[in-house]
């Protein structure tokens, strides 16, 4: 079951399940409103349960958050690849995990906001949830045959993105296709932007915390622009183990789809004599607040991380669009922040603080574009 099916993690989901054919089975689709690749991605692998969030534009395939859900609940699925975008995958992975699906999680807000209430869930019900973005699967496989209170330190490695090394008063008037030219991945355009920002590092930071159950003062991030050393995980002992591998999502993919195998693939293996340099550097904090903001979320906790990611989403989303300038992004986000009481986490709560947050965030965006 692949829920973000037609977006960039989906697609390559479909990938891996073209190479290995003999071993995993799609039996249902789930997109956003994409309803011609949808349907193209059906018709090739045979599919008869597809579903739309949106299905305005289709009326014709089942469409909103139950039949997103009916999806992920399918008896014959074993595993639900939740990849879609931003906190909608919130409730389908809820549902998923009550009907005892293994997780395999590419959505990493659904963490952020919802962390709390999810890993409890993953507990409670005893399914498997294995991470699918890059860095979280090389800490994943990292400590295999290791306990959390083993591990000293997690170490996320960052690209640095399109503007590493710049100051933050240069970062001013940057266009959107600046922050959209990625030096070593290619990603959706919102994921892209949270990677300009360091955004992204944030929110994986906050995923990690809730995926490995350490502590947010033991997990920090590291620039490292040639993007091969995925993640590090520091022992007690000093010891420390990364993965490597090129920047290619396919491997994590087929990891979490066939874990615990090592399964033979056509993808590109590393050599290490063909990146013979590979650098590491802290990040810029002063240019790049971002990851500092995630990280004061999450120690406020409660809804503190939720009131983040929708914000960040609004403003992520008004930049792609043009909206706002790429320096309002953080702005934004940090006067949601500020202004937000947090709560104590239920998926009510989640659900309200979401939407209020979005709205605040609008009214700023909008304020912006009338000055």
């Amino acid at each position: 079951m692949v829920l973000g099916s037609t977006g960039s993690i989906g697609t390559q989901t479909l990938d891996v399940v073209r190479e290995h054919s003999d071993r995993l089975e799609i039996v249902g689709l789930g997109a956003h409103s994409n309803a011609t690749l949808l349907r193209q991605q059906a018709s090739e692998f045979g599919v008869t349960k597809i579903a739309l969030a949106d299905n305005r534009k289709d009326a014709s395939i089942s469409g909103g958050m139950d039949a997103i859900c009916d999806l992920a609940t399918l008896e014959s699925a074993d595993v639900v690849v939740v990849s879609v975008a931003g906190v909608i995958g919130l409730i389908p992975t809820i549902a998923a995990i009550r009907a005892g699906k293994d997780i395999a999680l590419a959505s990493k807000e659904v963490l952020v906001a919802a962390g709390e209430i999810i890993m409890p869930l993953v507990q409670e019900y005893g399914v498997q949830m294995t991470p699918i973005d890059s860095e979280h699967s090389a800490i994943f496989q990292c400590m295999q045959g290791y306990s959390a209170d083993q591990i000293d330190e997690l170490i996320i490695t960052a690209s640095g993105g399109p503007f590493r090394g710049r100051s933050r008063e240069s970062l001013v008037s940057v266009s959107v296709s600046d922050a959209l030219n990625h030096p070593t991945w290619n990603m959706g355009g919102k994921i892209t932007i949270d990677s300009a920002t360091l955004m992204n590092k944030g929110l994986e930071t906050i995923e990690a915390r809730w995926l490995f159950d350490i502590p947010i003062d033991r997990i920090r991030a590291v620039v490292h622009p040639q993007s091969v050393v995925h993640s590090f995980v520091k022992f007690r002992d000093g010891s420390v183990l990364a993965q490597l591998g090129w920047p290619n999502m396919r491997l994590p993919i087929q990891y979490a789809l066939l874990f615990p195998d090592r399964t033979p693939n056509k993808f590109r293996p590393w050599n290490p004599v063909d990146t013979p340099r590979l650098d590491f550097e802290p990040v810029d904090d002063a240019a790049f607040p971002a990851l500092e903001l995630a990280r004061s979320s999450l120690r406020t906790g409660q809804t503190m991380p939720c009131a983040l990611n929708a914000a960040n989403e609004e403003a992520a989303n008004a930049f792609l669009r043009g909206e706002v300038r790429f320096l309002q992004i953080t702005e934004i986000v940090e006067e949601c922040m500020r202004t937000h009481a947090p709560q104590p986490v239920s998926l009510d709560s989640l659900l309200v603080v979401d939407a209020e947050t979005r709205l605040s965030a609008r009214r700023m965006i909008e304020h912006g574009r009338n000055k």
